[in-house]
Order: structure tokens, then sequence, then C-alpha cells
């Protein structure tokens, strides 16, 4: 898909110069949190979405303000997406008070459910079971919001997902599976993972449809996800969407990337890049200056130099909350 084709109604030419603004500000906060750990000024671990912003801003691009999303152990991006505060995330990062979780949580457990993020997970997979739980919700209370649940392809081999569609393939739920295929697990291919070609074609297994789209296409991915959402609102059940993506970065901080090659690496920064694949067609169709994507690029960048400025002045959490927020 091109931008000169009909996107869904809620994407107009100002929305696109905002997703074009939101994927710079996805790569630059995660590139930056890249380096605060090699620096040793962010501890714990955590999971890096460079190269894959255009799933992320594609699906939550098209929900509505009510619409809920649940995230994954690489989930920066999926928060900034449904407009998460980059200064909190930071902070939470640098395990300051003024974090999303005060401090407590780290990378891994992001949320804002003002904003109808229900959080990011540790788990792999087991953010699955909680958006048919959000759905379940929304279908009993005919509150009408959809949720869209993002996974990696190695969570389809859990037994979460496969639970968790069956349930809401029968019960009909407002649900929108969507896969990042980034093409590895922790330490292999995807090829060596599963037997099929396409993570999709699970969906036939429970009756629903299933869809293939290019994950750094961010036209494809809106086109996609509007499709699925709108099908979820009228009551038709979910819809399992895979994109094809990739990772820049390792698994996570420690991982060497020794089971890929340079020059696989080097295609994907070189010819599908996400963000330039953006940047391009913004331009063939007259919608942005090339200055103008420029001062958004820069501004981006800014916002996550500010990010970090607050969170080198907030304070640390108090020692007498050590045991506030817990609950087992």
């Amino acid at each position: 898909m091109t931008v000169s084709q009909k996107l869904p109604p809620m994407v107009t030419n100002e929305r696109l110069k905002d997703l074009y603004h939101q994927m710079w500000l996805i790569r630059y906060f995660d590139e930056k949190v890249d380096e605060f750990f090699a620096r040793g000024m962010i501890h714990g671990t955590t999971h890096l979405c460079v190269g894959q912003e255009a799933t992320a801003s594609g699906a939550c691009a098209v929900l509505e303000e009510r619409d809920k999303i649940t995230s994954t152990h690489r989930g920066h991006g999926h928060c900034i997406a449904k407009g998460a505060d980059v200064n909190r995330m930071m902070a939470e990062l640098f395990a300051k008070e003024t974090g999303y979780c005060k401090g407590k949580g780290g990378s891994m457990h992001i949320a804002d459910v003002d904003k109808g993020n229900l959080g990011a997970n540790g788990i792999v997979g087991g953010g699955i079971p909680i958006a048919v739980g959000s759905a379940l919700t929304s279908k009993m209370k005919n509150l009408g919001y959809v949720t869209v649940c993002f996974f990696g392809d190695g969570a389809s081999n859990e037994g979460s997902f496969h639970e968790s569609i069956n349930l809401a393939s029968i019960w009909k739920l407002p649900v929108v599976f969507f896969c990042e295929n980034n093409q590895y697990g922790m330490s292999g291919p995807v090829k060596e993972m599963i037997n099929i070609e396409h993570i999709a074609h699970r969906a036939s297994a429970y009756g629903i449809p299933g869809k293939v789209v290019e994950g750094n296409d961010i036209f494809s991915v809106m086109e996609a996800a509007h499709k699925a959402v709108e099908r979820a609102r009228r009551g038709e059940g979910p819809t399992l969407i895979e994109a094809k993506t990739y990772r820049y970065k390792g698994h996570s901080k420690s991982d060497a990337k020794k089971y890929r090659t340079r020059d696989e690496e080097e295609y994907w920064r070189n010819e599908k890049d996400a963000i330039a694949f953006m940047k391009r067609a913004l331009l063939d169709a007259g919608i942005a200056t090339d200055r103008q994507l420029g001062d958004l690029q820069q501004k981006a960048k800014q916002a996550i130099e500010d990010s970090v400025a607050f969170s080198e002045r907030s304070p640390e959490p108090k020692p007498e909350d050590l045991e506030t927020d817990v609950y087992a």
C-alpha cells in the first residue's frame, strides 16, 4: 500500500506527520536506553524495538481513545504509540519516583490505564489472556471498545496464545491479535521454531481471519489493523494479524546476535527501514517537505533529551515506600 491509496478515515495528512514524529520518538527513546545500559546508568534488563516502529504506530493509529492494548517485554514502542509520557517512561527506567511504576517496575512493566495501555509484560505471551479478558469485559458490559494484543513470534508457540484465541473465537470477542514477527526468537530464526510459512495461517484452526502484512510499511499495517478493529467493533470477532518486521538490536542487552549475518542486518537497515519508507512516501505524496520532516525528527530527538534531563533531576524512591504497591 502507498500513501496515495485510501487511508482509514481517522488518519489525516496531519496525523501522518504526527506518526512520523512518533516513530522517531520510539527509535530515539530505545537508542537512548541502549546507550545508558551500555554506560551502566540503567540497571536490570531491557528489550529494544529499534526497527519495529511501524507496527506499534500503525496499529495504534487506528484506535479510538477508549480502545485498549496489551504489550510485551519489548514494549516501549507500544507504550509511546498509545500516548505514554516519555518523561515518565524514562524516569521509570532510571528507577525514579516520577516513573510510571514509581521506579519499581522497570522496562517491562510500564502501564497507563488512563491511556488504554493495560501494561507491558515480562512473561512471553502473558499479555494475550489479559487482552481476551479485557475484550470479554467490553462485550459483557457493552462498552464498545476493542483491545489490540501485541505479541511476538515466540509467543505464538505458548499455550496462552492458543487457549486465548480459541476462547476469543468462540465468544466473538472484540480483540485483535497482533503478532510482531521480527524473524528471530531469543537466539534462533523463526523458521526453526515453527513448521509453517506464516504464523497468521494458524488463524484458520480457530475459524477467524488471518492476515500477513509488511510490518515496516506503516500504511499496510494501518489498513490491516483498521479492518480488524472495525470487524471486532461490529461484533464479528477477532482477527490474527502477522506483521513481518525486524529488530535491529539483540533480543536483550546481553545478546551478541551471533545467529545472524551483517549482510542481513544491512539489508533491513538500508532497504526496508520503516522510518525511511514513510519519509519517502510522505515526500512523494507532497504531504510534507524534507525540511518539515527534518524538524519533526529533531523535535523527537529533543523530547528524548528532555526526558533524560527530567529523569536525572527526579527524586529517588523513598525507603519508607518500599512495601507500598506490593500485592503479593
